[in-house]
């Protein structure tokens, strides 16, 4: 069920003293050679450790990761850096590989350097730690305000696909405090790592919103290394690609239900748009906007927020083509609206589950979202969350 599911991985987590309690270091690597490729935040301020691993993969294969939380290293100018390449050679040196084949993630507070020494020292905890059954743990170090770890895996004959990721808040990913690790034993050559990751991205981790923030240190790394026993053809290509976003897609789902303060799963599906893009466009401003997931968490149908959200969905310099008059809009299944004319009908609002579905009657353009509602406990969370 974990990131060491596919054959030749190895991961664990290890407490280093970065949180005041529990684990809070991992480390996953391949024990054979891999060949690998990350999508990285779009945010202007990266964290250092995106910014070391982004050069690290036009250098060489990745072949480790190191994953911190406690400590984002981002916002911590050139000694943040520093400490993000102290922390690569000291992992290559253990694990006997060059400090490029190291890739970094960090989770935590902005602005807050990194303690090195204390991360160091549990690299030297970690890499005799690593096994085939560490996954669990790495799973549970990389938590940060998460309430239950994030894994999938899937599997069909010859090969498989496992994954760990964490989030619960600044979720709103444009990828390529959002960090992910997926793992194959499917055999790639170097370089074609991405034309597989980035569509299982943008239809999983690239569509899921908790409050709309895009973070610093958004990360989502693939490594393969072609362990299993499989003769790769164009069927097989095609499985592969089918399994990695089934787990990009559970682990994105796993997020948006252990969001802060989550009580209700918003589910937005737009279809009818001019093209897909404005369809994205429309359905990520649904999701993301406040009124709309107050509203869900109030299990309150009010169908004008939606289409207030949906009418002002950011596109091209303007906002994305939507005629009023040929919207037609339903609340879990119950329509509130037909071509633009109100419908005297209470949606079934209770429970957990939120579906929102817009058609808006102008083209073939379609794009579906998760997102959490936005609670009062959520507030409290990031309210009091350095404090």
């Amino acid at each position: 069920m974990s990131v060491t599911a596919a054959k030749g991985f190895l991961a664990c987590g290890v407490r280093s003293g970065m949180k005041t309690e529990g684990l809070d270091l991992a480390l996953v690597r391949s024990a054979a050679p891999a060949v690998g490729t990350a999508m990285f935040t779009q945010n202007r301020v990266q964290a250092a450790p995106v910014v070391v691993s982004r050069r690290h993969l036009d250098q060489a294969q990745p072949q480790a990761i190191v994953l911190n939380s406690g400590c984002a290293n981002a916002a911590t100018g050139e000694r943040g850096e520093l400490d993000a390449l102290a922390t690569a050679a000291e992992a290559a040196r253990l694990l006997e590989l060059s400090s490029e084949q190291i890739l970094l993630c960090s989770t935590g507070v902005i602005g807050v350097k990194l303690p090195l020494d204390k991360l160091l020292l549990g690299l030297g905890l970690a890499a005799p730690a690593l096994s085939e059954t560490g996954g669990d743990d790495a799973a549970r170090a990389i938590m940060t305000t998460d309430t239950r770890p994030k894994q999938a895996r899937a599997s069909v004959a010859g090969f498989t696909v496992g994954g760990m990721a964490k989030g619960a808040a600044m979720i709103h990913p444009q990828l390529a405090t959002m960090l992910a690790v997926i793992t194959t034993d499917y055999p790639l050559a170097a370089g074609e790592a991405e034309r597989f990751l980035r569509p299982a991205v943008e239809h999983s981790f690239n569509r899921i919103s908790v409050d709309g923030d895009c973070s610093t240190n958004d990360t989502v790394i693939l490594l393969a290394n072609g362990a299993a026993d499989v003769e790769r053809s164009q069927a097989t290509d095609q499985e592969f690609g089918q399994l990695l976003g089934q787990v990009c897609h559970e682990l994105a789902e796993q997020i948006v239900k252990d969001a802060e303060g989550f009580t209700v799963l918003m589910e937005v599906n737009v279809r009818g748009a001019v093209d897909e893009g404005q369809a994205v466009a429309i359905a990520a401003r649904i999701a993301s906007s406040p009124l709309v997931k107050t509203a869900a968490f109030g299990h309150d149908p009010n169908w004008g927020r939606v289409m207030m959200a949906a009418g002002s969905a950011p596109w091209n310099g303007g906002y994305a083509e939507l005629d009023p008059s040929k919207v037609t809009l339903a609340f879990n299944g119950t329509q509130v609206l037909a071509n633009g004319a109100q419908i005297d009908a209470t949606p079934a609002m209770e429970g957990v589950s939120c579906v929102i579905d817009l058609d808006l009657g102008l083209g073939k353009g379609c794009a579906s979202y998760l997102a959490s509602d936005l609670s009062y406990e959520y507030v409290r969370l990031n309210a009091e969350y350095t404090t």
